[in-house]
């Protein structure tokens, strides 16, 4: 059972994630910066970190999964959070075994993952003509709030999944 525990999370951050920008102030989402919340990604890194060992990859599949979700729920353009997800986790999951799993590791991972799946979907959505937005500007007005914004909830998830998730893992380890 505690199996599930992963993807019905993820779908519960799914659901959280369309909500997200209206629970900041308006002035805030009507301004220049935009804001992309990544917290199913989020979540999948810590999985990457504290639940995969180096022979599974739980959290590139339901990266797989739930990128997919979101490709249907909230992009007209499908496969693109898939792929995003897919890459930026597996990446993650190798990264991870040359780092000591902490609090700090986990923030730069989480940092790492996070921008360059955002910039993979800036560099796809540029070449499919969806967005004609600068480097500059994207790096300024795109890149920087969705960092600050998905660390915050990354700094609130930390401490209330990190040990869970070890102890799930060491249960299917167990096993």
């Amino acid at each position: 059972m505690r199996r599930y525990f992963i993807a019905l999370i993820c779908l519960f951050l799914l659901v959280l994630q369309g909500m997200a920008m209206s629970l900041l102030p308006s002035n805030l989402v009507y301004s220049d910066l935009l804001m992309t919340p990544h917290w199913i990604l989020g979540f999948l890194i810590l999985i990457a970190i504290f639940y995969d060992r180096d022979d599974t990859y739980y959290s590139v599949w339901h990266a797989l999964l739930f990128g997919l979700l979101v490709d249907v729920v909230y992009t007209g353009v499908l496969g693109v959070y898939m792929v995003t997800y897919g890459i930026v986790t597996y990446i993650i999951h190798r990264l991870n075994q040359s780092v000591h799993a902490g609090l700090v590791s986990a923030s730069l991972l989480t940092i790492v993952g996070i921008a360059l799946a955002d910039t993979i979907l800036y560099i796809i959505y540029s070449f499919v003509s969806i967005t004609s937005m600068t480097w500059g500007n994207y790096a300024w007005l795109r890149l920087l709030p969705t960092l600050a914004a998905n660390m915050i909830f990354f700094i609130l998830l930390y401490p209330l999944v990190k040990d869970r998730i070890s102890s799930w893992s060491e249960d299917i380890n167990n096993a």
